[in-house]
């Protein structure tokens, strides 16, 4: 990401904190706003925590749920334990309105 002075224009490396040429301060980026890590109600398998995980990240959930398999197989039920802190310590979604069927033509 290119970052430019705002007063002269001038090209900065990203970890510039003052503009070389002007002196004037550089505003630090805004990091980008990403999902906030909840467990989802709709889609889950056991408790939503690989689901979470994978949408706060933007993962493959596949993914998220085959290496927290490999991590409670390999790991002596370190993994497991992990998982259930989890579970305990990640907001469930709030229930949104309920949803009406779509109505039969």
């Amino acid at each position: 990401m290119a970052v430019f002075c705002h007063r002269c224009g001038a090209g900065l490396p990203v970890s510039a904190r003052f503009c070389s040429s002007c002196g004037t301060a550089v505003a630090a980026p805004q990091p980008i706003p990403g999902r906030p890590l909840m467990r989802p109600r709709a889609g889950r398998q056991i408790a939503g925590v690989c689901l979470g995980l994978a949408r706060a990240n933007g993962w493959d959930v596949a993914v998220v749920r085959i290496v927290a398999a490999f991590g409670l197989l390999f790991t002596s039920g370190l993994a497991g334990v992990a998982y259930v802190a989890a579970w305990v310590g990640i907001p469930e979604e709030p229930a949104g309105p309920p949803q009406a069927y779509p109505r039969s033509v």
